[in-house]
């Protein structure tokens, strides 16, 4: 009731436990604090913040426009509806290594159980477009040696994105990847991977846990749990695919209704007040308020 019954030191230790596993880690992207607690409901590992999400939730595109402030309290919101980690995405950090410092600190603060730092320019962009443009090797490097200086909480996982394979290639990728692993990072994201033998090649060339985005509509094919366990990826995000499903049903939904002035049609593929109740703890709640007013202080 009300929030999670965990500690974020004691999900941040679950988070780097899964990563050690051997076990693929799934983290579908949570886009409110109460679609975190059908994830979790539903057996999940994790939940993933995403930034895009984030910021299409303010009708903003993807190109570094929201605050490290919005991106704190909406990633409290939802880290403390559940007892999964959550790794959350810090974009660029907010500016540079002073201000990434400062991301640390507010993200640790708002429970969250580990972050990513990318190497795009400001202002960045999804890293599935075209026309990305990434920062030097001496930038990308200080950013994630920011980081890792400023966690308070050791078990914080520090995870770096990397972006080159789009602009640079392969080759430039892996280098860069060993050069973050070197600068501290407790686990890797290889952003826009075209094949399963890219994430193969990333898997044999650090040694730290790495990362598959599973985004639709993006550079890589949307290849299995299986084979990505089967290459050796350690966690796999869905960031946006429930903002995705869930805006396609409404926007279905609202054609329904102005078509035929009902919504009648559309009520057996609806959450039931129940099940809506269920997720809330709704019982939990009501017997708490019993308990209270029924209180007779002996």
């Amino acid at each position: 009731m009300l929030s999670t019954s965990t500690t974020p030191s004691q999900r941040r230790q679950a988070f780097r436990a899964g990563l050690a596993s051997g076990r693929l880690q799934v983290f579908p992207g949570a886009f409110t604090p109460l679609s975190i607690r059908l994830i979790e409901d539903k057996g999940f590992d994790g939940a993933y913040i995403s930034g895009a999400v984030m910021a299409a939730e303010l009708g903003l595109p993807d190109i570094g426009l929201t605050t490290l402030s919005e991106v704190a309290h909406r990633a409290h919101q939802i880290s403390r509806m559940s007892d999964l980690p959550t790794l959350v995405d810090a974009d660029t950090g907010f500016g540079e290594p002073m201000n990434v410092a400062r991301t640390v600190h507010e993200l640790e603060d708002a429970g969250v159980a580990g972050l990513h730092l990318e190497d795009q320019v400001n202002p960045k962009r999804c890293g599935h477009l075209d026309g990305k443009a990434v920062v030097d090797l001496d930038t990308a490097v200080k950013r994630i040696r920011a980081a890792v200086d400023a966690r308070r909480d050791p078990d914080l996982v520090i995870m770096a994105r990397t972006d080159i394979r789009g602009v640079e290639g392969m080759d430039a990728a892996i280098d860069r990847a060993k050069a973050l692993e070197a600068a501290g990072a407790d686990a890797i994201f290889p952003e826009a991977m075209g094949t399963l033998a890219e994430f193969e090649q990333m898997r044999k060339a650090v040694s730290v846990p790495i990362l598959a985005n599973m985004t639709e509509f993006g550079k890589s094919e949307l290849f299995t749990h299986q084979q990505l366990a089967d290459v050796g990826v350690n966690l796999v995000i869905h960031p946006v695919s429930l903002l995705r499903i869930a805006f396609g049903a409404i926007e279905r939904a609202l054609d329904t209704l102005q078509s035929t002035g009902t919504l009648d049609g559309e009520v057996a593929g609806m959450q039931t007040r129940g099940r809506l109740y269920e997720l809330l703890d709704y019982e939990a709640y009501n017997a708490f308020d019993a308990g209270i007013y029924t209180y007779n202080g002996r």
